[in-house]
């Protein structure tokens, strides 16, 4: 069984791992085991809308449970009443590749875009991976007609470096950057 994940802390959220009970549970469609085990309230769809997502990180762990660190995290928000819920999710695709890159991933829900918060999760990200682990180079795969995420993107530095196809998204630019940003004051504090 893996060691348990640190979570993440960034001004406003906590990024914690999602454990292998956590994603069995939405997989299995148990909100409550779900929210049991990641202590905090999910959205309604929020198992079906990870369903396929969930079914391919569990292959992937089945293969090495070594990764769990580097795949999926709840973005957990806090309210003013303690009320914590899950707001979207993020991580890495895996391990670096071959080229010592993460691949990072993201999903935000509707009522909580535009707020910043994605740009600070993956902000946390990557100063996690470049000061935990030694990781300064990263890579993100979006669709072109995916603005918001290509605006994102584009905070970091990410430059198009090629295409792929997806068999679920199709076309995807396949954008990478460096971290921290060469001469810049973001990133690792």
């Amino acid at each position: 069984m893996p060691a348990e994940i640190a979570t993440i802390n960034t001004p406003r959220m906590e990024l914690v791992s999602m454990s292998i009970p956590f994603m069995r549970a939405l997989v299995d469609r148990d909100r409550a085991a779900a929210e049991r085990e990641i202590g905090a309230s999910i959205p309604d769809d929020l198992p079906e809308q990870l369903e396929r997502f969930v079914r391919y990180r569990l292959a992937q762990l089945d293969q090495d449970p070594t990764i769990l660190r580097w795949l999926a995290r709840a973005m957990i928000l806090t309210d003013a009443a303690g009320v914590r819920r899950v707001i979207g999710t993020i991580g890495f695709h895996g391990a670096p590749d071959e080229q010592g890159r993460l691949e990072v991933g993201y999903r935000i829900e509707p009522a909580y875009r535009r707020q910043g918060y994605t740009t600070e999760a993956v902000r946390a990200m990557f100063d996690w991976a470049a000061t935990e682990q030694g990781v300064h180079r990263f890579i993100a795969s979006i669709r072109p007609a995916n603005e918001a995420s290509l605006g994102l993107v584009a905070q970091f530095g990410f430059v198009q470096i090629g295409t792929q196809i997806d068999e679920v998204d199709g076309l995807e630019l396949v954008m990478e950057a460096p971290w921290p940003m060469p001469g810049s004051s973001e990133g690792i504090a």
